[in-house]
């Protein structure tokens, strides 16, 4: 059976799976190895004086401690409604941190602005809105702590099983790489070209990258990937 394997932090794996085609979970060994856990920060964020949030990951949702009168900016459709979940009146701003930036340099919403994020984050939000003239500042809500992988990951790579490993941030696909045993050659698909350089050292059997950063665009990507390595396993070939 093809295997696919999880490194999301827990939660958010268990979410993408439960949204795959029962069809396709059908043919897959699903195999849970969260390469990051998500440690939320002790302390309210202050938030006096902000008019707006900036999420850019449901992560900082999940750890924000802050008033749900002000309206959220986010990253993604997923963190939005995760925001709205939680009491926020929040929008989508993009796929990506860059996209977010551009859009409200576009839209201009009232300022200051408060990021909440997490120890480890890529795209410099804050800086990059106050260098554009809207004021923005920054509170560190949640720390990402690394992970190894678990025996039964460890066990399925190094057998050289037919492995789908999606890999959704660059800070986790570098771990991947370094965590991989030598010898193992997953099929990966990543989120984006970003997350793919961040795991340029791993040997793997096939690369796809997502055409959009997006849950949707993934889940289709390994849906292609297990269409294909099923036909491998059974002898034919993929279509």
């Amino acid at each position: 059976m093809v295997v696919l394997l999880m490194t999301r932090q827990l939660t958010a794996a268990r979410r993408f799976v439960e949204a795959l085609p029962a069809d396709l979970l059908a043919k897959l060994q699903v195999i849970y190895s969260p390469l990051i856990e998500i440690r939320p920060l002790p302390g309210v964020a202050d938030a006096s004086g902000a008019r707006g949030l900036i999420f850019t990951s449901a992560n900082g949702v999940a750890a924000a401690e802050a008033p749900r009168d002000l309206p959220a900016y986010c990253v993604g459709e997923a963190t939005a409604a995760a925001a709205r979940e939680n009491g926020w009146q929040a929008e989508a701003c993009g796929g990506t941190a860059d996209a977010l930036v551009t859009n409200l340099l576009n839209t201009r919403p009232d300022g200051p602005l408060l990021h909440l994020r997490g120890t480890h984050t890529r795209g410099d939000v804050a800086a990059r809105l106050t260098a554009g003239g809207i004021r923005c500042d920054e509170k560190v809500v949640y720390e990402q702590a690394l992970l190894p992988l678990t025996a039964e990951a460890e066990a399925a790579l190094a057998a050289q099983s037919l492995v789908i490993a999606p890999l959704f941030s660059p800070r986790t696909a570098q771990h991947f790489s370094k965590l991989c045993p030598a010898e193992a050659r997953p099929f990966a698909v990543m989120l984006s070209s970003a997350v793919a350089e961040a795991a340029k050292a791993l040997n793997y059997n096939d690369l796809r990258i997502c055409k959009r950063p997006t849950a949707q665009a993934m889940t289709e990507a390994v849906q292609d990937a297990a269409v294909r390595l099923a036909w491998v396993e059974g002898g034919g070939e993929a279509q």
